[in-house]
């Protein structure tokens, strides 16, 4: 063997090892699994063949196809997203053998032509049809074939060979197994959400208090969070509004934050006492049963007869603080009553604050994935979110909510928990009040 086959061979080889580190970067970057599969086949039509089909199997029985066709004309590639039924059990071309299992399959010559006795067969046929050499490899994880790689050669570009079945082979087994990750991850997504979902309260039923509360989970991450929202009718009548946030982003912090909160509606219901009183029961209740854990929280009581005045006594223990906006669209945040975070330090004091409601006002209490965003400062944050509540001062409490999440938590890298209250219209004069 001379130089010149030995440069051939090493430049070969640095060829593949180049198209395998551009596959797994273009699947790194993403997680949906069309975008990553789409990024694949423009990668492989360039640089191994003229024609290239990504078929995915469906939990339907179906196909997702993408299929991307090299041209000479310009540097962007045809591109086209198809769907067809899976091949029926009379099928027995190449694409449906090896969605079956079999392959990876060298084809050319008469494997290339579109005559077939299935129709479903004829169909595939058709597709490379014209082409001098093609495979088709397998897309597996976990021993399930999830779809099929098809890469063709037509025109002067030599015809594939058997020298080329492990590269494709390796690379359709890559995209199944990014492909299988990114389906786990976003059915890990959804079992998160239904749980977080499931440890959440409904509010309670008043006739004149109108409340909204929304969860959104992280865009960023599959794990379960301690954000949460609370409310319920003390004894007294009077109703209560909770946010909080549990450190952490695990199984340990969602179910810690259940448990908060239970104890929280506990000592809130036997004990009739301030906020900030009520929140350093829950500390030391705290210190006591989970010692490791730290959260910030918002306690809080409104108080008032139906048609007004009402009052709004709260405490907040390391969180963010509540807004208040007005029917005409005036915002400003509450920042009186503020101490430590829980599961800091028990003998260290906390205050309570007390704030007038006005009429057909809002108050909103959020957790911090809503204003926060790497890089940026809170104060940015809090800008932002008074400049979007004071655009739906007059929405629903339901509208409220959706539209600062459509708005503010789409690209949040955290949980976010919402709670707004709408305050009713005040009570004319002479109008009898009950007290509630």
């Amino acid at each position: 063997m001379d130089d010149y086959d030995v440069d051939v061979i090493l430049q070969q080889a640095l060829d593949r090892l180049t198209v395998l580190a551009d596959v797994n970067s273009a699947l790194a970057g993403t997680t949906e699994v069309l975008e990553g599969l789409r990024r694949v086949a423009r990668i492989v039509a360039r640089r191994l063949g003229d024609w290239c089909a990504v078929d995915l199997l469906s939990d339907q029985s179906r196909i997702e196809r993408i299929r991307v066709t090299r041209t000479d004309t310009g540097p962007q590639p045809q591109e086209e997203l198809a769907f067809l039924s899976g091949p029926p059990e009379s099928a027995a071309g190449p694409l449906a053998r090896v969605l079956r299992g079999a392959g990876p399959l060298l084809l050319g010559g008469t494997d290339l032509t579109a005559d077939a006795r299935d129709s479903w067969d004829a169909g595939q046929g058709h597709l490379i049809t014209g082409a001098s050499s093609a495979i088709v490899a397998p897309m597996r994880a976990r021993r399930e074939v999830l779809g099929a790689l098809t890469v063709s050669r037509s025109g002067d570009h030599p015809p594939f060979t058997e020298q080329d079945l492990p590269l494709i082979d390796d690379l359709a087994h890559r995209v199944g197994l990014a492909v299988d990750n990114a389906r786990l991850h976003h059915e890990t997504q959804r079992i998160a959400e239904r749980l977080q979902r499931s440890l959440l309260p409904e509010l309670p039923h008043a006739s004149h208090l109108k409340m909204a509360a929304r969860y959104a989970p992280s865009h960023a991450t599959a794990e379960v969070g301690g954000d949460w929202y609370d409310s319920f009718v003390l004894p007294t009548g009077h109703t209560t509004l909770i946010i909080g946030d549990v450190t952490g982003h695990d199984l340990r912090a969602a179910v810690t934050m259940s448990q908060l909160r239970n104890m929280l509606r506990g000592i809130a219901s036997d004990r009739q006492e301030p906020p900030d009183k009520i929140l350093h029961r829950l500390d030391v209740a705290q210190h006591s049963l989970y010692p490791t854990v730290t959260a910030t929280c918002i306690y809080a009581i409104v108080r008032g007869p139906e048609g007004g005045p009402w009052e709004f006594d709260y405490a907040a223990a390391g969180h963010p603080p509540p807004l208040l906006v007005t029917s005409e669209g005036d915002t400003r945040y509450l920042t009186g009553g503020r101490s430590h975070l829980l599961g800091a330090d028990t003998s260290l004091s906390r205050t309570s604050a007390t704030e007038s409601l006005p009429a057909q006002s809002t108050l909103l209490l959020y957790t911090d994935g809503l204003i926060e965003r790497p890089g940026e400062s809170v104060d940015h944050g809090l800008t932002r979110l008074r400049q979007h509540a004071a655009a739906l001062a007059r929405e629903t409490p339901d509208t409220f909510c959706d539209e600062l999440l459509t708005g503010l938590a789409a690209d949040s890298t955290d949980d976010v928990a919402l709670l707004a209250l709408r305050l009713p219209p005040a009570a004319h004069p002479g109008t009898v009040r009950r007290t509630v």
